[in-house]
């Protein structure tokens, strides 16, 4: 089986006077702003990073679930951020590290356990996989 999901990217202009705008094909993001500015300067506007960020807790907060599941557990809550990291190396930009922090309730566990599910599922998750070029980090914790 292969799924195949597009996001999609228009600009116009140079790096720092031009404008760009980002599209998901679930149209849940349609034409949203992204710059210079927004990636570097913190102006209003989405940046690469932070949809890679959104992206990777989605599917790493999926993927525990299942696992979870698997060993006859369910949460009550999950709440995942990552982090990812865009510094400057090498006369350019690279990311870094990614951070992977979880606060979570689930009944029947206990913090080792959780523990050893949750790193299962940042190794696990496709998008874990796609960026395992960096460094992917994690701190779970019950809540």
């Amino acid at each position: 089986m292969q799924i195949n999901r597009t996001g999609s990217a228009h600009w116009t202009g140079g790096l720092k006077d031009g404008r760009g705008q980002i599209s998901t094909q679930s149209g849940a993001l349609k034409e949203y702003p992204y710059g210079f500015a927004s990636r570097f300067e913190g102006v209003a506007g989405t940046n690469p990073e932070e949809l890679i960020g959104a992206a990777h807790a989605g599917c790493f907060t999926m993927a525990l679930s299942l696992i979870l599941g698997e060993a006859g557990l369910k949460a009550d809550s999950m709440d995942t951020t990552a982090k990812v990291t865009l510094e400057s190396v090498d006369g350019g930009f690279a990311i870094t590290a990614i951070h992977l922090t979880l606060v979570a309730r689930i009944p029947g566990t206990d913090q080792a356990k959780f523990e050893e599910l949750a790193a299962m599922a940042k190794a696990g998750c496709p998008v874990s996989k796609a960026l395992s070029a960096v460094p992917i980090t994690l701190d779970a914790k019950l809540g």
